[in-house]
């Protein structure tokens, strides 16, 4: 009989589309899927390191297994935490991963699994298509560099391929994923390259990004995302994460003229006040944010905006904080993510930084944020 598995996905959509390739893996390896993590011969957990309480669950979850059963399933790690031992060349960070889970007997690189297998989708109707892996941004907060490493961007037919391959079996919707979707292709673009080919023959321009007075990236985003909406059968088109500085006009210009596309578009904000982006290594000011929000609306008919907001970053005082306030009132965002902040083993804030907000005060930012934002709370009772 075909020994079986389960995956246990912790964290954000990116994760989820990595389960997926993981479960192709499993399968071509003879492995079938299991109905239930307590029957699994083996059990994945595919894990997240936004926040340390990600981290706790797995944790936590991987006693529960070893405890449950008489016979030990094969517990084997992937994702995220380990994508931080395997760049962690002082190798710190993988020993205290078996410190803490003993039961463990397998930590999985991603880049073992990487495109080579297709995705193993229950669903068909809405597909989560990885465009890009990786980040060069470095946020002073952000966790991501050292768990996928640099930005890396799939081969652009391979993604039309994929997409034009799911609408054949009933695909309708496709979101496109990637930890900055707005800078795809920096480094398909040759440097200095004045034209990129597409796979279906057309040179186009690289769009160049202004941003700090000067041109950041080149991008073909926005062409990926007209090829995209090319194909038949597919009548929606959605794409996270966006950051700011990286959302070009041309790429406004393109959801406007491109009915599929859908509006609510996600764009991180992550504070409200000048001096804390600074301190998180984001690039634009609040000001220029609302700018952008502005001339998204003004620009695409019926756009609502989404974001990620994190309170109690260090050294945010109380009235940094009712920037934030101001900023989210402003913007009138469609819902957001609200967090609060945790810090994270080797990001520039955990080794600059002091944690110093205290917990109940960041309960109490996450509240007045949450309930503005999702539950329409009311905002000058919450905040004074």
């Amino acid at each position: 009989m075909p020994k079986t598995f389960f995956i246990q996905t912790f964290g954000c959509q990116q994760n989820i589309a990595d389960s997926q390739r993981i479960a192709s893996y499993y399968v071509a390896r003879g492995y079938q899927p299991s109905k239930t993590l307590k029957s699994a011969d083996e059990v994945v957990l595919n894990t997240c390191m936004i926040r340390q309480q990600a981290e706790d669950k797995v944790t936590g979850l991987v006693k529960n297994i070893a405890g449950s059963r008489e016979i030990k399933p094969k517990i084997v790690i992937t994702g995220c935490m380990v994508g931080m031992a395997a760049r962690d060349e002082t190798g710190k960070y993988l020993n205290d991963l078996k410190q803490r889970m003993p039961e463990v007997d397998e930590f999985l690189p991603l880049e073992e699994v990487g495109f080579n297998y297709p995705a193993l989708r229950n669903d068909l109707t809405h597909a989560w298509v990885p465009i890009s892996n990786g980040c060069n941004n470095f946020c002073t907060f952000c966790v991501v560099p050292f768990t996928r490493g640099r930005e890396i961007s799939r081969p652009f037919a391979d993604i039309i391929k994929e997409i034009e391959d799911l609408a054949v079996k009933g695909c309708k919707v496709i979101t496109l994923l990637g930890q900055n979707v707005n800078s795809y292709g920096a480094d398909l673009v040759k440097k200095d390259a004045k034209g990129y080919k597409l796979p279906n023959g057309k040179t186009v321009k690289p769009i160049m990004v202004k941003h700090l007075n000067r041109f950041r990236i080149p991008t073909i985003f926005p062409y990926l995302l007209q090829e995209v909406c090319k194909i038949k059968g597919i009548e929606t088109v959605k794409f996270i994460s966006s950051n700011p500085w990286d959302f070009s006009n041309q790429l406004i210009e393109t959801i406007a003229k491109n009915p599929k596309i859908d509006r609510n578009l996600h764009i991180a904000v992550q504070a409200g006040d000048d001096q804390v982006l600074k301190r998180m290594n984001r690039w634009y000011t609040a000001k220029e944010y609302l700018d952008l929000v502005k001339k998204i609306k003004s620009k695409v008919k019926g756009a609502q905006i989404s974001t990620d907001i994190i309170v109690g970053f260090p050294g945010e005082t109380k009235k940094q904080f009712e920037n934030t306030v101001k900023l989210a009132t402003s913007a009138d965002f469609a819902y957001a993510y609200v967090s609060k902040y945790s810090a994270r083993p080797n990001t520039a804030a955990t080794k600059a930084f002091v944690d110093d907000v205290p917990h109940k005060e960041k309960d109490r930012r996450f509240v007045i944020l949450d309930q503005l934002i999702n539950h329409s709370g009311n905002l000058r009772s919450a905040v004074h």
